[in-house]
């Protein structure tokens, strides 16, 4: 099933604060993986403030059509109770 990009808009809205972990495409064969906080979303990107241990730089923005493109894949980790994670 396609989503839209309307569709992936309202399932970031929903895990706004939640804890995610980052893969994308970093060009020449480079692959980028981060964790961190989806901090806020807008019309047209949404903004990740990054673990700070682990990156030089604070937060990274990504468009919605990076998620559709599959350029980025973004997992959210549900509550630290029943350490599932869910896939977006």
């Amino acid at each position: 099933m396609a989503k839209t990009l309307l569709d992936i808009k309202r399932e970031l809205d929903e895990n706004v604060g939640k804890r995610i972990a980052i893969k994308a495409n970093g060009g020449r064969r480079k692959t980028i993986e981060r964790t961190g906080f989806l901090e806020e979303t807008y019309p047209s990107v949404f903004i990740i403030k990054l673990d700070e241990q682990q990156n030089a730089f604070e937060r990274v923005s990504y468009s919605y059509a990076d998620i559709l493109t599959e350029t980025v894949e973004l997992t959210v980790f549900e509550e630290e109770e029943t350490g599932h994670s869910v896939q977006v």
